[in-house]
């Protein structure tokens, strides 16, 4: 190999590791910050209020669907590795499993849904925040079924307790992220 080939295939192994290294650092400050969202907690009713999901649709916004979806995985693995990272600090495998973890696990079926469409569809943020409307949708339908499954409740009361209060203001914590996302997007840009 010629020297300039060698050095021109080092420069590119380290662009790679330091792309890599930017990555998992972005993925561990959305964990940070689904953690920190989780913590501002109000006792409401069975399911707490929570700025969990603007954490999570932040994530999306700004990391885009693959690495936004691996970030709610690791979040979920490592509240379920027993860190206080969910609502009220909680932590542990026993809150995935308990009556409102569907609602944790449909941050999941949201993050892989937002994946999906931005394969197909690209990043535009407009676009995105109504694909995530789509995503609420498929966190409230996880949550209810499962919390219905674990209390014996028939639908209507899943729906009043866990659903009907937490609509409007996950719909400004998603106007939140949108309008958040779309400043961190244009200040990365310009600098």
């Amino acid at each position: 190999m010629k020297k300039e080939e060698i050095s021109s295939s080092s420069q590119t192994g380290e662009r790679r590791t330091d792309s890599r290294v930017r990555s998992l650092c972005e993925i561990a400050v959305a964990v940070a910050v689904m953690a920190a969202c989780a913590f501002i907690t109000v006792p409401f009713s069975v399911v707490p209020f929570t700025m969990q999901t603007f954490g999570v649709f932040l994530a999306l916004f700004l990391l885009g669907g693959k690495k936004g979806a691996i970030a709610v995985a690791v979040y979920l693995a490592v509240g379920a590795a027993g860190a206080p990272v969910f609502s009220g600090f909680g932590g542990g495998a026993g809150v995935l499993v308990g009556p409102t973890g569907g609602y944790l696990w449909g941050f999941l079926a949201c993050a892989l849904l937002y994946l999906a469409f931005e394969r197909s569809c690209g990043r535009r943020l407009w676009l995105c925040s109504l694909v995530m409307i789509g995503g609420l949708l498929l966190c409230y339908l996880f949550g209810t079924l499962w919390f219905m499954q674990l209390t014996a409740r028939t639908a209507g009361e899943a729906l009043l307790l866990c659903v009907v209060p937490y609509i409007l203001p996950d719909l400004l914590k998603l106007y939140l992220a949108c309008f958040v996302a779309g400043r961190a997007r244009r200040a990365i840009s310009r600098g």
